[in-house]
């Protein structure tokens, strides 16, 4: 993760090691002067996910504000607001017990596309008196903290991702998901597999960052399931240690925006029997590339 930016128009508070800081002096409700969104941008470059808090949007507000971060985007498979087709409402209710939270396993945003969300922007509505944290982790700090054999090993790789969650190949999970969402399940072409590279490759900054994770990231390119089960699931545990998350505790207005290139994120499900309500955003992806790709 770059390091080193300089910042005249906002006020930044890192709130972890690794990664994420929480900025302030900035109403996101208003038109951002574009130094300002200037400023926002690097913040977002150099801690991967910044956090907002205090804020008080409409959702056309909500739009307004992701745009300060790419072009607005819609995402497959799960069921956008009527009125607002590039918002998706993340809903558990407080009668909905023993389900899934949505996002509740480690990963990156629908990285089985060609081209993943860039930026992904969580606006919270209604959070839970105890619990509902959101934890991210730093898949740049996870690949330099690999031996250099495993990091030749692994630039020299491809891994498949798949939207199989959504598909019809595979058995269902067998874990209920809050019906507010209205995900769309048994779609075949959502078992299409796609490559990318294990390793991806920041084109600015030359950085490289671990890109698989346990929801999408099927098996590597020509190995099967159980080839790759080994060395993948070493990944998922290693790129997750304490030492490369930082953990958010959301409040009404807070908002998150993470880069979904280079970072895992996870909502934690541990407030059965209370109301959370966020409405997301993405923005317009690009194609992962890997270091011998340029």
């Amino acid at each position: 993760m770059s390091r080193g930016a300089n910042f005249e128009y906002i006020e930044l508070r890192p709130v972890a090691g690794a990664l994420g800081a929480e900025i302030s002096g900035v109403d996101t409700s208003r038109p951002i002067p574009s130094a300002v969104v200037d400023e926002i941008r690097a913040a977002l470059d150099q801690f991967l996910v910044i956090f907002f808090c205090n804020q008080e949007l409409s959702l056309e507000q909500l739009k307004s504000f992701s745009a300060c971060f790419g072009e607005l985007s819609r995402v497959p498979y799960v069921g956008a607001l009527e009125q607002h087709p590039e918002i998706i409402a993340v809903i558990k209710e407080a009668n909905e017990r023993n389900i899934s939270t949505f996002g509740g396993t480690w990963h990156t945003d629908f990285s089985f596309l060609e081209r993943p969300p860039v930026a992904s922007i969580l606006y919270a509505e209604q959070v839970p008196e105890i619990g509902g944290d959101t934890i991210w982790a730093n898949m740049y700090a996870a690949y330099a903290a690999l031996t250099p054999g495993m990091q030749r090993t692994l630039e020299g790789l491809n891994a498949m991702h798949s939207g199989h969650v959504y598909g019809a190949a595979r058995p269902p999970i067998g874990i209920a998901t809050s019906t507010s969402i209205h995900i769309s399940r048994n779609n075949p072409e959502a078992d299409v597999e796609r490559p990318h590279p294990v390793v991806r490759l920041n084109p600015r900054t030359r950085e490289r960052a671990l890109y698989v994770n346990p929801v999408y990231t099927t098996r590597f390119e020509n190995m099967t399931e159980e080839e790759s089960l080994g060395l993948l699931d070493f990944l998922y545990i290693h790129c997750t240690r304490a030492e490369f998350t930082c953990r958010f505790r959301w409040a009404p207005g807070s908002i998150a925006v993470w880069d979904n290139r280079y970072s895992l994120h996870l909502a934690v499900n541990d407030y059965d029997g209370q109301r959370r309500c966020m409405y997301r955003t993405s923005t317009a992806g690009e194609a992962p590339v890997g270091p011998g790709d340029d």
